[in-house]
């Protein structure tokens, strides 16, 4: 149930969610992320498997069949398990962020949602409650002259406060958790993007072509096209 990274686990991490693409697309993704990862598609496995798991955060899916993700959180917390928790709740769910909030989760996420929202979030929660080793606790991620707060959601280009769209701001935030690494297209939309959107790569050479105008505006660009594979955040090679 749980994976051990080969780099040291950031946090470990238990799911719970009654659809099992959603379950295969988060466990895969936080487990490359450097997260341990346990799994439960019900509210009942779920309860079972924190107590001899002990997840440092939860993942909580709002609508399960029989308990769902109100009532685990509340067996959750009688247990004894204080894990911050990130509810999915369905779309402009209102009455649902309210309630979750309010029984003491952490935080929430929308559904269709893009991957790099939850890793995002779920940073921030554990970042919030302590869980997080020293050098894991700054928001503030660095490349070049680029600066991004993840608490915040403020981005600075060589000191300067710079405005972005939600989308702006997950797409260059991916780019700069991966610098150096060659992002193909189809690996873009599917991490910053919902899950489930279906559109065409063509909007991610669109958003790229925002974020360049934004924050790579230096004389020695920073977001790199590679013609026919895609794109890659490095510094000039010298």
């Amino acid at each position: 149930m749980g994976c051990v990274n080969e780099k040291p686990v950031e946090a470990r991490v238990l799911v719970v969610d009654d659809e099992p693409n959603i379950l295969e697309l988060l466990s895969v993704s936080l487990r490359f992320q450097g997260f341990e990862v346990a799994t439960a598609s019900t509210g009942a496995e779920g309860l079972d498997t924190a107590r001899t798991f002990r997840p440092d955060a939860v993942i909580l899916d709002v609508m399960m069949p029989g308990m769902d993700g109100f009532g685990l959180l509340k067996r959750l917390r009688a247990d004894g398990v204080d894990a911050p928790v990130l509810f999915l709740t369905a779309k402009d769910a209102v009455e649902d962020k309210i309630s979750g909030l309010t029984l003491g989760a952490d935080d929430y996420v929308t559904k269709p949602f893009s991957l790099e929202e939850v890793v995002t979030r779920l940073r921030v929660i554990l970042r919030r409650a302590g869980k997080v080793s020293v050098e894991e606790q700054s928001a503030r991620i660095k490349f070049a002259d680029i600066e991004l707060d993840d608490d915040t959601r403020e981005v600075w280009k060589a000191g300067d406060l710079v405005s972005l769209s939600p989308t702006e701001f997950t797409l260059l935030r991916y780019f700069m958790v991966n610098a150096g690494t060659v992002l193909s297209k189809p690996r873009i939309l599917d991490h910053v993007w919902n899950y489930d959107f279906g559109g065409e790569v063509g909007v991610v050479e669109s958003y790229v072509s925002y974020l360049r105008r934004k924050v790579d505006t230096g004389e020695t660009p920073l977001i790199h096209t590679l013609r026919g594979v895609g794109y890659v955040m490095r510094e000039p090679r010298r």
